[in-house]
């Protein structure tokens, strides 16, 4: 191995010459998921020090709003006898959940805490931050209660590992990640058989992209929500209308990274294919309002007045640091957060329209 070999590079080495060459759901399970060497098993990658920033690192005003609509939806929800659980998939530092729990105390909710997370690093620090909550922590949706649930999936499914496919002379070929010939480094490979299953028209070297996981959750969610009431928020960046494209990408260091070089080292993602999400849910009975941007959602919940509030009590420094942090989470320039990101939400079919959200379509 090269030195620049990280510990889970010579475990998907064994594995790839025991087996062959990986496919790209594989490959990022490993990289993100390992249980010693994974991404998310061995740091805290949020803020400044970390490797990204998220939407509630930015401002509290984030989690504010979304804990503001979270009350609302929750006073929406019929009495059924069993008291709801608000749950989060993929926590971070507990960050929106702290801010969201503010506005929900504020506004009397009573609910049961529950977060999906599978980083021990990152529960000892949601646990230390929501320890008044009591959360509950899970390793899947497969174990949250048989309950009315609300849920709240910002920046979750981008995560979530996903199969891709390269179109060709001969059909749809998947994505595989192998060795180069020297045996010393990762790199892409396709299989030489197309996938008969995969039919759709496209030129030579379109990537299609299948959120199998990603699929999954939704469609688990979707019939808890069908079955029990309830709404599901997932807000990431990605793109509302079907296409072809390759949106894998690693960040390492707040840049952008090659994802073969350092496995287990950066994180990886995929833009969500909000359409694909929004088809899951709907096919097991659930309602769907939108997608819409995260500006139209953040604006529509009241950010400008949330800002100008906080501002009153704040310094001048306080002050031109909300104004900032309030433009860059609604900023409209096609790749900026407020454009980039999308918000959609599945609903019980009965629990009618939502605030900040178009009615069901």
């Amino acid at each position: 191995m090269s030195p620049e070999a990280t510990p889970l590079l010579a475990i998907l080495a064994r594995e790839i010459r025991a087996s062959g060459p990986l496919g790209l759901d594989r490959y990022m399970a490993l990289c993100l998921g390992h249980p010693r060497h994974g991404y998310y098993a061995t740091r805290d990658p949020f803020g400044r020090g970390g490797d990204f920033v998220t939407a509630p690192e930015i401002s509290q005003m984030f989690g504010e709003l979304v804990g503001a609509w979270a009350a609302a939806v929750l006073a929406m929800m019929p009495a059924t006898g069993m008291r709801p659980c608000l749950v989060e998939l993929g926590p971070g530092r507990g960050t929106l959940m702290a801010d969201a729990l503010r506005a929900l105390r504020a506004a009397g909710s009573d609910v049961e805490l529950h977060l999906v997370e599978t980083s021990p690093v990152l529960r000892r620090l949601q646990a230390e931050r929501l320890a008044e909550a009591a959360p509950v922590f899970h390793d899947s949706v497969a174990s949250l209660p048989d309950a009315p649930l609300l849920v709240i999936a910002n920046e979750f499914f981008d995560a979530l590992p996903a199969r891709q496919f390269v179109r060709t002379e001969l059909g749809w070929c998947e994505r595989r990640v192998g060795l180069t010939p020297e045996g010393d480094a990762l790199a892409f490979g396709l299989d030489p058989e197309p996938d008969p299953r995969l039919t759709a028209e496209a030129p030579e070297s379109a990537v299609l992209t299948l959120p199998s996981q990603g699929l999954a959750v939704m469609r688990d969610l979707g019939r808890r929500l069908v079955a029990r009431g309830g709404a599901l928020l997932a807000i990431d960046y990605g793109h509302d209308r079907p296409g072809f494209g390759d949106t894998f990408q690693a960040v390492a260091g707040h840049r952008f990274a090659d994802p073969l070089a350092r496995p287990g080292e950066a994180d990886l993602t995929l833009h969500v294919d909000f359409g694909a999400l929004a088809r899951a849910a709907a096919a097991e009975g659930a309602a769907l309002h939108g997608p819409v941007t995260q500006r139209e959602f953040l604006l529509e919940l009241g950010l400008a007045m949330r800002a100008e509030r906080l501002k009153a009590r704040a310094t001048p420094d306080q002050a031109r640091a909300i104004d900032a942090a309030a433009l860059r989470l609604t900023d409209p320039d096609p790749r900026g957060m407020g454009a980039l990101f999308k918000v959609l939400c599945a609903s019980h079919p009965a629990l009618g329209p939502l605030p900040a959200l178009p009615p069901p379509a």
